[in-house]
């Protein structure tokens, strides 16, 4: 027999997992995290935090964290055939503005960010999905443990592989490029400087090595296309005088580009490498997958139908488009561009990510300015020394008012007045700026009946 409940479980604890708990967590939504693994993954993989996930982990309350254990891309030193050497930066360094707080991308190995996410989050190892189906009394899992157990929703974070959307029948369209295989692997090493990401490449340009210091540990990441060389001969035999003194992880990488037809099914749900797989170029994969539960975890909070189908209608178009980006950037470097390792382009840091025309955007201005529902709720330093983002962190939606001279409403949310905010918002007359709990302007308005409207939206 089947147990009943009204929790959601989330298959997979991988960053997407993760922080869709600690989402579920904050809302107090009951929850159980299964994990098939014995433990947390413990690869360096995905080592880039992009400044919009820094958005989230500060509303989170673990960003202090990631700042204590990563730091900044170092510039990268290629060592040519010729014996010569070139430094260069993949971006150049961005200084904070009053909107952007966190310009940069920040290095952390992903075991390091799975371990931050993970901390309070009571994840069950070693348990894995062996089936699913669902009916009108709710999602049916038969885990590998023996346990049969009966969820309201389930969540598949569980990789590129997933269990979930195998089970769902759900097509998963794309690529995988087994010619192009890259060995990866996390290393300490001995006779190489830190200050640089070292790379190696051949007479055609194609890496042969590389090796960059993982900020916050001892570490170096190594990659390179050759794969028929033990580490402890590769190495030295490309830079002479480093010595490989211990291999923590090792992975052989092969490009998969990919991406799930559907986010929902009745009330399963699909996110990060379950829906969307990319290429590593352009640091997108990790991060976007921590966006998907971003959006998903205050949607499932209210357990609304109608607004629960907006996680696809909102996530499947931008992970189409993020998919698109990292792929034409593998294909640069690929194809030996010369600026195949730049990484200098504004959207990869995922703030103009917008949900502009979408079912939660609901702009009423006749002639609204560069900033519309929709798009990302920026930072504003306010008078009494606090800034929106202190405002708008939690898990609660946020009524922003700029020139408004009438009594601030009283609609069952914080109202905040933040006239300094007028220049950064584009605002000009009297207006309400309704910011939904993922920190995204969802109503923009004169009309106080409009924003009473859009919360009876999102109360579901």
């Amino acid at each position: 027999m089947f147990s009943e409940s009204k929790f959601t479980v989330i298959v997979g604890a991988g960053p997407t997992g993760l922080t869709l708990a600690r989402q579920l967590q904050r809302h107090g939504v009951p929850f159980r995290i299964v994990e098939k693994a014995s433990a947390l993954f413990d690869g360096s993989r995905g080592k880039g935090l992009q400044p919009r996930t820094l958005e989230v982990l500060d509303d989170l309350g673990v960003l202090p964290r990631f700042l204590e254990h990563g730091g900044e891309y170092p510039p990268m030193l290629v060592h040519r055939p010729d014996g010569e050497t070139m430094t260069f930066r993949m971006d150049e360094h961005h200084e904070p503005t009053p909107s952007v707080p966190h310009p940069n991308s920040l290095m952390v190995p992903q075991w390091r960010t799975g371990q931050i996410l993970a901390e309070g989050v009571p994840v069950e190892f070693g348990v894995e999905l062996e089936s699913l189906t669902q009916d009108d009394r709710g999602v049916h899992l038969t885990l590998g443990t023996g346990e049969r157990v009966t969820a309201r929703y389930v969540v598949g974070a569980d990789g590129g592989r997933s269990a979930v959307r195998r089970a769902l029948g759900v097509g998963f369209e794309g690529e995988t490029r087994e010619g192009e295989k890259v060995r990866l692997a996390d290393v300490e090493l001995e006779g190489l400087d830190r200050e640089h990401w070292h790379v190696w490449p051949g007479a055609d340009q194609a890496v042969r090595l590389g090796l960059c210091p993982l900020a916050g540990t001892g570490q170096f990441q190594l990659h390179s296309q050759i794969l028929d060389r033990p580490l402890e001969e590769l190495v030295p035999g490309i830079a002479p005088g480093v010595t490989v003194k211990n291999v923590s992880w090792t992975s052989v990488w092969r490009p998969n580009i990919r991406m799930a037809s559907r986010f929902r099914v009745g009330n399963v749900f699909l996110a990060g490498d379950a829906a969307h797989v990319h290429t590593p170029a352009g640091g997108q994969g990790l991060n976007t997958g921590i966006q998907d539960a971003y959006n998903l975890g205050w949607k499932l909070a209210t357990g609304d139908d109608a607004l629960l189908d907006t996680y696809e209608a909102e996530r499947l178009p931008v992970a189409a488009a993020v998919l698109g980006i990292s792929t034409k950037l593998y294909q640069k470097m690929a194809d030996r561009s010369h600026d195949g390792m730049r990484r200098d382009d504004p959207v990869l840091k995922q703030l103009s990510l917008s949900y502009r025309g979408g079912p939660l955007a609901s702009e009423h201005r006749p002639e609204p300015g560069a900033l519309q529902a929709g798009d990302r709720a920026p930072d504003a330093p306010l008078n009494d020394g606090r800034r929106v983002f202190d405002l708008l962190r939690g898990a609660h939606a946020t009524l922003l008012t700029v020139n408004w001279t009438a009594a601030a409403p009283d609609l069952g949310v914080p109202v905040h007045a933040v006239d300094e905010a007028a220049e950064i918002y584009d605002v000009r007359g009297p207006t309400l700026l309704l910011v939904r709990p993922d920190n995204y302007l969802g109503c923009v308005t004169s009309s106080v009946e409009d924003v009473t409207a859009y919360l009876k939206v999102l109360a579901g």
